[in-house]
């Protein structure tokens, strides 16, 4: 057993499905990446034959290296006018003179999440459970963690977290799973209108795969007022209105 509590961050079906045994949970963001559901998924929202989609985390670094990845950012974190969004956009390339890719810092990407304590007796437990939870081509990684409601939380672990000097919120270095663009379940590029064709006729294990996606939409809308991800949103609506 370990003398050391553990942190997990969540910013997928950890935000509304959360792991056992946890002492307490934080809401906030990670900079420099975004979300997308470009993980397949044989093992929980799909199978073998007709894998599903789930969510991975898309760094900065990959985006600004492969241009396969730019109409995307550009449809969504780049994109001024969200609201008006024609879907059938994403089809050709998007040009945006006004924000260069090569020029955008982490702090321009955020990724609304949550994070969970795991005190030491039960870190052992809980990394066990995740690496089964976790499969199919994702891998640990420790990766800052913004926490943004620190202040309704009273717990001793939270007394030893750093704050940012900028903002003031309380960050920590926490473990994180995610399928790096490299894994062999990682499909994105992806239209999302082949995303949102294969999680409405997906269905796995642990469910359909568009009951993922609608508790991730509605989990990350709860987390804090400025918690919009525009890309669920989308994904979201156009599942529905073709179901």
């Amino acid at each position: 057993m370990t003398n050391e509590g553990m942190w997990v961050i969540g910013y997928g079906s950890l935000i509304f499905k959360p792991p056992p045994r946890y002492a307490f949970k934080v809401n906030g963001y990670l900079k420099g990446f975004i979300r997308r559901f470009w993980q397949s998924s044989s093992d929980h929202r799909g199978t073998p034959e007709a894998p599903g989609r789930v969510v991975t985390l898309i760094s900065l670094e990959d985006l600004k290296n492969n241009d396969v990845f730019h109409n995307t950012l550009h449809m969504y974190e780049l994109n001024g006018t969200h609201p008006e969004t024609d879907f059938s956009s994403d089809n050709g390339p998007i040009k945006d003179v006004q924000c260069k890719i090569n020029e955008l810092t982490n702090d321009d990407l955020k990724v609304w999440g949550v994070a969970y304590y795991i005190e030491p007796q039960d870190v052992d437990y809980i990394k066990n459970y995740l690496d089964v939870r976790e499969q199919d081509g994702y891998t640990s990684h420790q990766i800052p963690f913004h926490i943004t409601n620190s202040h309704e939380v009273e717990h001793p672990a939270l007394t030893e977290v750093p704050r940012d000097p900028t903002t003031g919120d309380f960050f920590i270095e926490s473990m994180i799973y995610i399928g790096t663009i490299d894994n062999v379940s990682f499909v994105g590029p992806e239209s999302i209108e082949q995303t949102a064709k294969t999680i409405r006729h997906s269905e796995g294990p642990s469910g359909k795969n568009q009951d993922y996606l609608f508790g991730l939409h509605t989990a990350v809308q709860q987390l804090d007022k400025y918690s919009r991800d525009y890309y669920l949103e989308d994904l979201v609506k156009i599942v529905k209105e073709n179901s």
